[in-house]
């Protein structure tokens, strides 16, 4: 099984910031290890948006201490690029146009109201855990999202 977590930034990274955050966490995850077993980890960011770090829990599983080294190398990339990856009040969704958008969560739900997002406004479940929820379930129709169980449409 793999496992996944997703960090979303407050702000789209740079090109330039994006390469060195990149570079940062590829080092990271070719040496990334769970009591001295190497982990089959990959890296990735997406949409310029998303820091995507996946491990292959068939080769070995995490730890919490090994969770914890990814947390702290994220944090020091925070601090060098002046950028949070730990926000989660801020909603990222694909408008109208299919272009990414980041809002609060107060706009989000004006948003609702507005009729500017719908059901089937694609929004991101970044509380997938493993692969195969990632790759059926991170872009969802707004619907299908836990976005839908916390924000609904204003009553007329």
């Amino acid at each position: 099984m793999k496992r996944v977590w997703i960090y979303q930034a407050d702000r789209f990274f740079t090109e330039p910031e994006e390469a060195q955050a990149l570079e940062i966490l590829q080092a990271f995850v070719q040496d990334w290890t769970a009591h001295g077993n190497k982990l089959a980890g990959q890296v990735s960011i997406e949409y310029g948006l998303f820091v995507i770090l996946q491990v292959d829990e068939a080769v070995a599983n995490v730890t919490g201490c090994s969770i914890d080294k990814s947390v702290h190398l994220l944090k020091k990339i925070e601090n060098e690029l002046n950028i949070n990856l730990f926000n989660r009040l801020l909603i990222a969704y694909k408008d109208g146009f299919n272009e990414l958008q980041l809002v609060s969560n107060t706009v989000f739900q004006d948003l609702i109201n507005e009729g500017e997002v719908t059901e089937k406004t694609i929004v991101f479940n970044n509380m997938v855990t493993r692969y195969e929820e990632f790759e059926d379930s991170w872009e969802v129709p707004f619907e299908r999202s836990w976005h839908a169980k916390v924000f609904t449409a204003k009553k007329s």
